[in-house]
């Protein structure tokens, strides 16, 4: 039935429509009226037209043509084709629509109807996703016309101008044009009226939202808008103006999100008056539980981005117009966008006060929606439940005890085994090094059960090889984690499946974080006098291979906390029975422990006398051998004129009992 109907339609309009190719401009006006006038209001008819072929003598009369009233009916009728079903814009863009509006843009007059008409056809195109971005060029005379448009144009042509930019502005390259163009200007002019009414609805949003646009991440956009006036009033002070009760909800929530962005592009201090006592408060006021849905879900996203990084606004938002009770309120509601900015406000609240962790922890009911958001349908909604999971897991308080009843490492074992994206993969790996800490009760039951353990090894491992640095370094942290008092069977796990041509390579990484953590899973795996002479009678060409890489980093020119690492690895094979004979057989190592013994760097000094320590401990097999070879490489000399040393008497003690070890040396 619904064929035969749009068959009828398109039979009925043949005549009119075969008029559009009239030579008559009265019967081409004619046709274009009649035309626009079947296509208002109905997104059936609509799709009639555009499937009859007729767009593209639509868009040849609104460009060639001569009669302006041609033009301008062709142009009114396009845009009301724009206003259709997605499909319906998907083919106009298709055809050629958003182009054949920008030409037109570029040389139609100012102050007409045609161009409004352009604008309001190209905004409406603009409006359904994806937006046909490459169709307006970053050419600056298009854009400096575009923005002088904006502050001189008809109330509807300003409105739908601004729209568009705000939709385009997508990045640096177009924040940066539009700053270049004059928008900042535009954009005071729009907003700029009478403090007591505010700007009309319909001008101030797009306004506020290309601002937004602009700012996001940009420190050069931002502070050309801190510093942009219209008349006596600054940017700033027209949004601290509009983010106040009187003012309408959305109208308050975008410009409580430009202040936002510029704080966080650093043109505003966290301290400034109009973050403390204007963005912050209304986007707080913003969660609560009397507002729209899509308000609450965009304020608490927000207001997550705003206190992210700053503990005294993390702090300030945590204490502002019962929060708490809000977010927990916001994540029962149903939308992904709530769950997703209640989860992510949580994480932000909680990221560097452990006050905050422990209010958020007692919210009633919350761990319980972490869990669900983890297996939750929505991916985004699974990553913001990460966040917030990995924010609460830096408390130690918080690991011993809800951790642990809610078993949370489940869940994020699955979601990390499933191939996640990258912000997932980088947030859950990070997560999981803190789980895997040692006072963490998560840790006992992971490693206890063998599918989990060769899981999470394997996954662990797969990291190191990954070429982006943050990857890397979690998954080498997580297995330093791992190996920490771990069983030996755990140890010979990780040193099966990471292989000592990867941990070879990881300490040779260009990123100085990830030699460090490959060092201290070294000097775990290698402790335990047992584990260290059966992993090294085990893994003997293995571990020389290793041992070697050790070498090159106290030779290297690392940072001194790096090479006291390195030192402290030569200390734990110093401990085992049979691998101290590894270390005995290398002289130049044992002169670089002389060296080290009189370094000015007191960690390195300890950790030399760490190692000179577990070397000459007598009692043990062949003590006096290696207690007279390091006299004569002078241990025994260096660890004397050490404990003469004034800047090294918190050492005293540990170099006394050094030297107490030596028989007849000392």
């Amino acid at each position: 039935m619904q064929q035969l109907t749009v068959f009828m339609d398109i039979e009925s309009s043949r005549s009119y429509i075969d008029e559009l190719y009239s030579s008559d401009s009265a019967k081409i006006i004619e046709a274009l009226v009649t035309l626009k006038n079947s296509v208002i209001g109905s997104n059936r008819q609509k799709s009639s037209v555009i499937q009859q072929g007729i767009v593209p003598r639509l868009l040849q009369l609104m460009l060639e043509d001569t009669d302006p009233n041609i033009r301008l009916e062709a142009t009114i009728t396009i845009g009301s084709l724009a206003k259709g079903t997605p499909e319906n814009v998907a083919e106009l863009v298709e055809q050629g629509t958003a182009t054949a509006l920008v030409e037109l843009l570029k040389t139609a007059p100012l102050d007409t109807k045609l161009l409004e008409a352009a604008l309001c056809a190209l905004r409406n195109v603009f409006l359904h996703p994806p937006a046909p971005i490459s169709a307006l060029p970053s050419d600056m005379r298009l854009l400096m016309r575009l923005t002088q448009i904006a502050r001189e144009g008809s109330p509807n042509a300003r409105a739908c101008v601004v729209r568009i930019l705000s939709i385009w502005c997508g990045g640096p390259t177009e924040q940066e044009a539009l700053c270049s163009a004059g928008a900042c200007a535009a954009i005071a002019a729009l907003l700029a009226s009478r403090p007591a009414s505010g700007p009309p609805l319909g001008r101030a949003l797009p306004a506020l939202d290309l601002l937004a646009a602009m700012c996001f991440k940009n420190a050069n956009v931002s502070e050309i808008a801190l510093n942009t006036r219209h008349g006596e009033r600054s940017i700033p002070e027209m949004l601290s103006g509009l983010v106040s009760r009187d003012k309408p909800l959305a109208v308050a929530l975008v410009a409580a999100r430009c202040l936002t962005f510029m704080h966080r592009a650093g043109a505003l201090p966290p301290d400034d008056t109009r973050v403390v006592f204007g963005a912050l408060p209304c986007l707080a006021r913003l969660c609560t539980k009397d507002m729209p849905e899509d308000i609450r879900a965009t304020a608490a996203e927000t207001l997550a981005y705003l206190a992210e990084v700053d503990t005294s606004l993390q702090r300030l938002a945590a204490i502002s117009n019962h929060l708490m009770i809000s977010l927990a309120e916001i994540v029962n509601c149903p939308s992904a966008a709530a769950k997703q900015g209640a989860f992510k406000c949580f994480a932000s609240l909680g990221a560097n006060d452990e006050d905050i962790r422990k209010r958020i922890i007692e919210t009633h009911g919350l761990m319980v929606h972490v869990v669900n958001g983890m297996n939750n349908s929505e991916s985004n909604v699974r990553l913001a439940a990460v966040r917030c999971l990995h924010s609460l897991s830096r408390s130690v308080q918080q690991l011993r005890t809800t951790f642990q009843d809610h078993g949370v490492w489940r869940p994020l074992m699955q979601l990390l085994s499933e191939s996640p994206g990258m912000e997932l993969l980088t947030v859950g790996s990070s997560t999981l090094c803190n789980l895997l800490l040692e006072f963490s009760p998560a840790k006992e039951p992971m490693l206890d059960q063998d599918c989990v353990l060769t899981g999470a090894v394997e996954m662990l491992c797969s990291l190191t090889r990954r070429p982006e640095a943050a990857l890397r370094l979690n998954g080498i942290w997580a297995l330093m984690n791992m190996a920490f008092q771990a069983d030996q069977k755990v140890k010979q796990r990780i040193l099966t499946t990471l292989g000592t041509e990867q941990m070879f390579r990881l300490l040779g990484d260009s990123d100085t974080r990830v030699i460090m953590k490959t060092l201290g899973l070294l000097r775990n795996l290698l402790s335990t006098r047992q584990h260290i002479d059966a992993i090294m009678s085990e893994y003997s060409p293995q571990v020389m291979q290793v041992y070697n890489a050790v070498i090159l980093v106290l030779e290297g020119s690392y940072p001194a906390e790096v090479k006291e690492q390195a030192l402290c690895i030569l200390g734990n094979i110093g401990d085992g029975e049979k691998a101290k004979d590894l270390i005995m057989a290398n002289e130049d190592v044992l002169r670089k422990l002389v060296d080290y013994l009189a370094h000015p760097e007191s960690k390195l000094q300890e950790a030399a006398l760490f190692v000179a320590g577990n070397l000459v401990w007598r009692g043990e097999a062949g003590a006096a051998a290696r207690q007279a070879r390091l006299a004569e490489l002078g241990v025994l000399r260096a660890l004397k004129l050490l404990r003469a040393r004034q800047d090294a008497q918190h050492l005293h003690d540990k170099v006394k009992t050094a030297l107490a070890q030596f028989n007849e040396f000392s």
